[in-house]
């Protein structure tokens, strides 16, 4: 990340040879001379009548910051440039670098005399050298080919010197007879407007973060709320900055070295909130109770050009909060509207003032200060606030963060968490081309900030009550829904059903006195084991007060040797073990710089007491300490060691701590016969081998007790023995990209520096991605057939080399007496019998085997031993429901159970006969449960659990039964709040056909309907016509998804009609967008 953080490419890579990197010459010829034009046209009002301008860039720096300097050198040259001196004249530009960048700017000297008719000279600093000989001759030339006795000379005064270099610089300018201008202004008008590549570069960072906001925040923040988690706010920006440096995450296909942030993601909640750009996230837990406020804001940046997005979360909204929301997006979007070119920048601020005037005076004294700021290569750049007062013309191509909030409300409730909140909307936007009637482009728009988005309601009583008072309205106590497959399902399908029924009756009355012996014979621990703490070895730096080093000086200093960091406390030095260090950022100013060290304190949230803490209980430890400091290089050189030497620590400890865990096995024999040896060439292996360097594909060999994969490199290999294999499964190519064989293990193994038990082994069978157009492929009907045929045939080759592996194998094994105890097979998944579902965070297909569940082609894989499940409970499932959830529990109750969520109705069939066919017990629930304090009940009292009926239950059918006229039997399910679109669309397209079906049978049957009650017809109408008095056509599991409704405001006034609800139809699923 460090080489992103000043700009694309930084030291490392724009000082790098001239081979490596090229500056764009078009882009460079076209800047200069915009450059240069700006340059004269406003000499007097923004570059301070200056006959030269210089521009010195600072060494490179992991802290985020914007620097004017860097935006020139990326903004001209393509790359930063770290300690480089510009100097820009009439008739020459001098650069004054090293060796390896002067190579680099060597190239523009043809572009440059085209473009403006300037020369380009080049100083190259020769290692070791302060270049004060070449400062020299530089401004000797500036005072030469000035046309005044006194030379003006514009420099960027904001930017205090950093380095030797720029410090003697700095020396040198004051020490001439160069008059020294601050153009800081002329730099941001030049920026101010962007050409076509920079909207681009813009647009895709927007298109990042609204998709890191809706595909990854939003969903993360709704498991978070809906499975009741503890995570804190830190916790949750450090995930968000991985999606954002990851953009594959989120299936965005932007190259990750082209990606960073623009600062620290932001989550604040619980009352504490700060709506600068310079807050940050603390490590306090989410709070999401009743009237709760969640905002979030995040930044990043593509090829140095910045987007920023924030949205505001309200939970079970009051009144108050909702009409707050409502005003505040009614201010954001005038802001926004009044961005149009031939306005002054105050325009949109003042559109926001007006807006909040009119519809909420009382909240105007609560308004931030300003509307935003303009964005690009700078996240702030000066000269652009959108405040009250800035008066300059807006232009067709600037870019806007317009943010906007309210600081410190108060809200009506008792809750210290909640008696106080902010809000705040933040948005990307490009002011449109120079058309006046054309609204300004928001690009982060993808991001919905509607209230129906980011409003939620939680509240299960509430729900339930609405539920109850609609329920009356169905009349004559008739469900509207009756289910077809029941009523007209034949004989024989009733037949089969019934014989599962028996069987799963069978399997219940096995299981529970499988678990009652279980229990009895192997007493559980009572409590919860999935929270202990993990214990850790003291830290010491060192172990003696003599052992300190000798400082002189109170300055803060790192031991590399010792792994500590030295700091100065009250005139003594104090050692801190870098282990200790959670986190540790440096920020500089004009004229001090800081630096910041928060540590890890035992106790608090995600660092729980450990072994060697509890002995320390008593002691008071230091959170947080700051110091300040004028030697801005020197606080740079000790964040930059710390962080390094952490990280190296950190991973030493952790590969330390992993293969501590392992489980010592034999060494693998090789075989001695080469010519016989059992071989696949050209595999890849998941997880991959770590390393920048190009992967490359290894041979998998059987040998005389284990497999060896290995590559061309010495350090990759990878050794699999036969007894530790639990599990091998091959499965060919038909619809995937790749043919593979794959191995779950009973003890984990290193493969590089990870720790894993499934490894596998895979071909691609053809190229994922082909480039449209590229070679000389016709496009010719003939080639396309023969470019198949090829495709199939390598498909078809590679699926028989890795069959004929598979049985090469099989015969190994099986002529071996050692082997055959080891009960080893490859196991084929069953395609046929394989459903679609999400077991983590992505949607797969999930596929059963003789012996295994298995997902094999997505990360992290899935293997579940079917031997090893207790039951299986599939929850969600109801009338309407499109999809449905399973819940798989473990013999073993310490672990955690597994769901696999979203499996389409249509699979549940299929699921039910595969697991009556391998003899699992399952059971149906309308709702989702809470395992881990089921699982928590069982194991602290077994015998009452196998006295009330063991997982009996989960039985619905009982229950039902046994409260078959009660009305709380059908609490579960309200048919009339939940009808799906598709039940409407079906039952009115097949009206006609129940009608005649009804009039060939009205003769026959006319008595027994009598008796039976209403006609299908009678009923389909009467439940149309009950929707269409609702207006609700909700599709049932969005509407119930985890028996939690997003709202468009339970709380807000006025309340609407019920007849009023089609206007405001509900979303898909609970999500903010």
């Amino acid at each position: 990340m460090a080489e992103h953080r000043n700009g694309k490419q930084s030291d490392g890579k724009a000082s790098g040879s001239s081979s490596d990197y090229s500056i764009n010459q078009e882009n460079f010829v076209q800047r200069l001379q915009r450059f240069y034009t700006h340059w004269k046209e406003h000499k007097v009002d923004l570059w301070g009548g200056s006959d030269a301008l210089a521009v010195a860039t600072p060494p490179p720096s992991e802290d985020l910051r914007y620097l004017k300097s860097s935006a020139l050198n990326i903004w001209l040259l393509g790359y930063e440039f770290p300690e480089t001196i510009m100097v820009f004249m009439n008739k020459q530009i001098h650069f004054l670098c090293s060796q390896k960048k002067a190579s680099l700017l060597e190239t523009l000297r043809r572009s440059a005399k085209d473009a403006v008719g300037t020369d380009i000279v080049v100083h190259v600093k020769a290692r070791g050298d302060d270049g004060a000989g070449l400062m020299d001759e530089i401004l000797r030339v500036v005072s030469t080919q000035s046309k005044s006795d006194d030379p003006v000379m514009g420099y960027i005064a904001k930017e205090a010197p950093e380095g030797k270099l720029l410090e003697m610089w700095s020396e040198k300018l004051k020490g001439s007879n160069i008059q020294l201008n601050d153009v800081t202004n002329g730099f941001a008008e030049l920026f101010a407007v962007k050409d076509e590549t920079e909207l681009t570069n813009v647009k895709k960072a927007a298109f990042l973060i609204s998709s890191v906001m809706k595909y990854f925040v939003v969903p993360k923040l709704e498991k978070v709320i809906d499975e009741e988690k503890k995570v804190s706010h830190s916790s949750l920006m450090d995930d968000t900055e991985k999606a954002i440096l990851d953009p594959s995450q989120v299936k965005v296909k932007l190259r990750a070295e082209n990606v960073d942030i623009c600062y620290p993601p932001i989550f604040q909640s619980g009352g504490e909130f700060d709506l600068k750009p310079s807050a940050s996230s603390n490590d306090e837990n989410l709070y999401y109770d009743s009237t709760s406020v969640i905002i979030c804001a995040i930044g990043s940046r593509y090829n140095s050009y910045c987007s920023n997005l924030g949205r505001t979360f309200l939970i079970d909204a009051n009144v108050m909060q909702s009409k707050s929301y409502e005003v505040l997006l009614k201010a954001h979007e005038a802001a926004i509207s009044a961005l149009k070119p031939g306005n002054k920048t105050a325009a949109a601020y003042q559109a926001a003032i007006s807006i909040v005037e009119r519809e909420s005076p009382e909240l105007l004294p609560h308004l931030t200060k300003s509307a935003g700021t303009g964005i690009g290569l700078e996240f702030r750049e000066s000269g652009l606030s959108l405040n009250a007062k800035n008066d300059r013309v807006l232009k067709a191509g600037m870019v806007f963060n317009v943010s906007l909030g309210f600081q410190n409300l108060q809200s009506q409730t008792k809750n210290p968490k909640t008696e106080k909140f902010s809000l705040l909307i933040a948005d990307t936007v490009v002011i449109s081309e120079k058309n006046p009637d054309k609204k300004p482009e928001v690009v982060t728009s993808i991001s919905s900030k509607a209230v129906k988005d980011v409003a939620y309601s939680f509240n299960e009583d509430e729900e339930e009550e609405e539920g109850t008072a609609v329920k009356p309205s169905m009349g004559n106590g008739v469900e509207p829904f009756a289910s077809k497959a029941t009523l007209r399902s034949d004989n024989n399908e009733m037949s089969k059903e019934e014989l599962r029924r028996q069987h799963q009756a069978e399997l219940a009355r096995q299981k529970n006195e499988e678990t009652a012996r279980r229990l009895a014979g192997g007493r559980l621990a009572a409590g919860d084991s999935r929270g202990a703490a993990r214990a850790s070895s003291d830290l010491v730096a060192y172990k003696n007060v003599t052992d300190l080093p000798a400082v002189r000086d109170p300055m803060i200093q790192v031991d590399q040797k010792n792994e500590a960091i030295l700091l100065p406390v009250s005139g003594s030095t104090v050692p801190f073990h870098v282990a200790t260090i959670k986190t540790i950022t440096s920020n500089s100013d004009n004229r001090t710089s800081s630096i910041r060290i928060v540590f890890t304190v035992p106790g608090t949230p995600f660092n729980p007491h450990d072994a060697s803490t509890l002995k320390f209980q008593s002691c008071i430890y230091l959170k947080e300490v700051t110091f300040l400091s004028k030697d801005a290089k020197h606080i740079s050189d000790m964040v930059q060691q710390t962080k390094n030497l952490r990280r190296q620590v950190t991973s030493r400890e952790s590969e330390r701590a992993e293969r501590a865990t392992l489980v010592t096995q034999e060494k693998l024999q090789l075989s001695s016969n080469k010519h016989k040896n059992i071989e696949l060439r050209e595999l890849w292996i998941r997880p991959p081998f770590p390393g920048r360097g190009r992967k490359l594909p290894g041979s998998l060999t059987a040998h005389v007790n284990g497999f060896r994969y290995s590559t061309s490199r010495s350090d990759e290999r990878v050794d699999i023995l036969y007894g530790n294999i639990k599990h091998a499964f091959f499965q060919p190519s038909e619809k995937e990209m790749i043919t593979l064989l794959h191995f779950h293990l009973h003890n984990h193994i290193m493969v590089g520096n990870k720790k894993t038990k499934d490894v596998q082994f895979y071909v691609e069978v053809m190229d994922m991605v082909q480039t449209l157009g590229g070679g000389r492929r016709s496009l010719k009907e003939d080639d396309e057939l023969l470019e198949e045929r090829r495709e199939r045939e390598r498909k078809n080759k590679i699926n028989t080399d890795f069959l004929s592996f598979v049985n090469r194998v099989h015969d190994l094994w099986g002529q071996s007496p050692q082997f055959k105890g080891l009960d080893l097979e490859f196991d084929q998944p069953l395609r046929e019998l394989g459903f679609h579902g999400v077991p983590h965070k992505s949607s797969a297909f999930i596929v059963p085997t003789s012996s295994c569940l298995v997902e094999l082609i997505e990360t992290p894989f899935l293997v579940i031993t079917l031997s090893e499940i207790e039951i299986v409970n599939l929850e969600r499932v109801g009338l309407g429901q499109k999809n449905f959830d399973m819940t798989i529990v473990f013999k073993d109750f310490k672990r955690d159970v597994l769901r696999i969520d979203s499996i389409p109705s249509t699979s549940l069939d299929g699921i039910k006969e595969w697991l009556d066919t391998t003899d699992l017990k399952y059971y149906e629930s309308r709702l989702n449960l809470n395992w881990r304090p089921i699982l928590k009940t069982i194991t602290d009292d077994p015998e009452k659990f196998i006295q009330d009926g063991g997982w009996e239950f989960l039985n619905l059918e009982v229950s039902d039964t046994d409260s078959e006229n009660s009305e709380e039997s059908d609490q579960g399910y309200e048919p009339s709040d939940v009808q799906s679109d598709s039940v409407s669309e079906e039952d009115e397209d097949s009206e006609s056909l129940v009608e005649s079906e009804e009039e060939e049978e009205e003769d026959t049957d006319e008595d027994s309907e009598e008796e039976k009650g209403k006609t299908w017809e009678e009923l389909e109408r009467e439940a149309s016509n009950a929707d269409r008095e609702k207006g609700d056509e909700s599709d049932s599991e969005e509407e119930r998804q985890r028996r939690k409704m997003k709202a468009f405001g339970k709380a807000r006034a006025p309340q609407l009609d019920k007849r009023d609800k089609r206007s405001f139809p509900p979303s898909k699923r609970p999500k903010m967008r």
